[in-house]
Formats: structure tokens, sequence, C-alpha cells
């Protein structure tokens, strides 16, 4: 059994086929696509996060809109990158979040991935200390982020507030129980993989990850998987492990469906650099006739190691055709693989 989510990274353009023209739309859309996909059984919706870019990028508004129209599926992000990020504002703003999903936020966070801007978020505000890079950046503000949720006092009471304080050090709030548990770190390496686990955040592995070893990215991606689980083990957490991978997976199961994307399932593994100098290997996508995507799928090593799926949508398609992606999967292909 498998958990089976969607992940959108919210594209809006004025291209003449698109159904996501404008921001309005691609937000509007998204809570449609969420409220849809909980009502056919999907069990996550989760968003990319890009700055500087035609794309989502504002995510709690949006994470609290769905939490307020849907009742029981996971709402989350994959990633938010904390090097644009104030921990202690995103500590409330994600407390309020699941506050109002009633405990459904799975929030994914990392420091960061190559973006529009150069160093964009020194527009923001931030920079590395001294010594630092900004992945150092990035890091160190995900642990105080993680430290803030716990929800204990470490700030001074103005001895003359406003209202009247608590006794003892002050915490941010709101403050959600149980948030804390259900933070993931989105990993391209086996380094990284393992410092998530012995900081006690879940597993978000994309469909890019370093080229480690020159293995098929699915080999190296379910390499990273193990890694992570070992790490987790010898760390003693009290909460279970979850591990999501995405991937890009349509069954072909009309004349739409083969227009779109019939000349996808084509394709294998791609190389590339990302940040200059770091080659990265880039998963395949998945797209054909049902019982040949089954046969190709159930071949996925990282698929089998993960307890959770990320179907990548094309959001600008418009929701009702996502449905359809999404319920083709959930239809044709989940039941046959065990994962439902």
């Amino acid at each position: 059994m498998k958990k089976i989510g969607f992940l959108s990274f919210g594209h809006w353009s004025e291209h003449p086929a698109y159904q996501a023209r404008t921001a309005s739309d691609t937000l509007l859309q998204s809570i449609d696509l969420a409220v849809a996909a909980e009502e056919i059984g999907i069990d996550g919706a989760y968003f990319r996060v890009h700055h500087f870019a035609r794309q989502l990028a504002s995510p709690f508004p949006l994470l609290a809109a769905i939490g307020a129209k849907t009742n029981k599926i996971e709402i989350g992000t994959g990633v938010i990158d904390m090097r644009y990020e104030n921990p202690l504002y995103m500590v409330e703003d994600a407390g309020a979040a699941d506050l109002i999903s009633e405990g459904r936020l799975q929030l994914g966070i990392s420091r960061g991935s190559p973006e529009q801007v150069i160093d964009g978020w020194r527009s923001f505000g931030y920079a590395p200390k001294e010594g630092e890079t900004d992945a150092d950046m990035g890091r160190q503000k995900a642990l105080e982020f993680l430290e803030r949720l716990n929800g204990v006092g470490f700030a001074e009471p103005n001895p003359y507030p406003m209202f009247p304080n608590p006794p003892g050090l002050l915490r941010l709030e709101p403050y959600s129980k149980g948030l804390r548990e259900r933070i993931w770190w989105g990993a391209a390496s086996n380094a990284t993989a393992i410092w998530a686990a012995e900081n006690g955040m879940h597993l978000q592995s994309s469909t890019l990850k370093y080229d480690e070893n020159g293995k098929p990215f699915h080999v190296q991606q379910a390499e990273q998987i193990r890694l992570y689980k070992e790490a987790w083990k010898k760390a003693g957490h009290a909460h279970e492990p979850r591990v999501s991978v995405s991937r890009s997976i349509f069954a072909l199961v009309n004349d739409r469906d083969r227009y779109y994307f019939g000349a996808q399932g084509n394709d294998g593994d791609s190389f590339g650099n990302i940040e200059r100098d770091k080659r990265a290997i880039f998963g395949k996508s998945y797209a054909a006739e049902p019982e040949k995507l089954i046969a190709e799928l159930a071949q996925d090593e990282a698929i089998q190691e993960a307890d959770t799926i990320l179907l990548t949508v094309p959001n600008t398609l418009g929701v009702d055709y996502n449905v359809h992606v999404l319920e083709s999967i959930l239809k044709y292909v989940a039941p046959e693989l065990g994962w439902r």
C-alpha cells in the first residue's frame, strides 16, 4: 500500500493552449484540483515553490485555503527553499495553516535549488555568514525552524506587556502540536538524505539527484532511500520515517493522452550540470498504455522503497484534465501494482 499524491509546479502563461494564464487562475485552480483530488481518493496535494517566476511562490495562503475546503487530503510543499525564509515567521505561518487543516500539513523544505535569478535570497535580505555558503545558510535556517516548531519558550517576556503573559519564556504562536514530526527534507544527494534522517525529517526525493555512481536513476535513488532508512534507525527517533518519490506518470487511455504525452514514454534517464559543476541525473518520464506502464513501473526500485508517490501534474492543462490523469492512475495502474 502506498499513498498517492500530486505535485504541481503551478505554472501560468498567456499561451493560448493553457487553461492557467494568470496567477489567479493557477491559485484558484490549485484549490479546485485539491478538492477534486480528495473526492476521487488521492491522498496528498503538494506544491512546488519558486521565486521570481510565473509559478507558485507563497505556499501558506494556498495551503490554508485548501485546508479550509478539504477534510482529509494531506497538503504540503515539495519544496520550500529555506534560503529565502525567516524561520520564525515561517513557524507562525505553518502553525496557522496546520491548525486550519486540523493537522494535515506535510511540509517539504530544502536548502534550495537552481533559481531564476542570481542569489535571489539576497533580494529578500539574507546572506550567508562569513565562511558559509548559501547551502549552509539554508540548512541552518532549517534547523532553527525545526527547533522553534517544538513549542518550547525561548523569548524573554516584556515586564510591561500589552496583554498578560503566561509564566516563563514565550514561544511562537500559534503552536500546532505534532507539526514538527511532519517536516520533510528534499535531498539531492546521499549525504543530505542521511542528514535529514539524523535530524528527524521525512525524505522527499525528486525526479533528479546528483549522479554519485553512474547507475540508473531509480537505482541511485533506491540506494539513497536505503541509506536514509539506515540513518533513521541508527538515530533512534520515536516516530516512523516516511519517504516520497516524485514521478511523471501518464496512463495513455485516450487520444488526448497520446497527443499530449505519447512521445514522452520513449525517453530515458538524462544527465546535466546543475549549480555549475555538479553533475545530476534526471529520471525518465513514464507514459504508456496501462499494461506496459504497469510492467515498467514494477521495475522501478525507488518506487518500491518509498511509501508515498507524488505524481507531477501538467497544471496548465486545467483541472478537469488533471483529474482525468490522476483518476487513470488510480483506476488502471495503482491496483495492479499493489499501491491500492
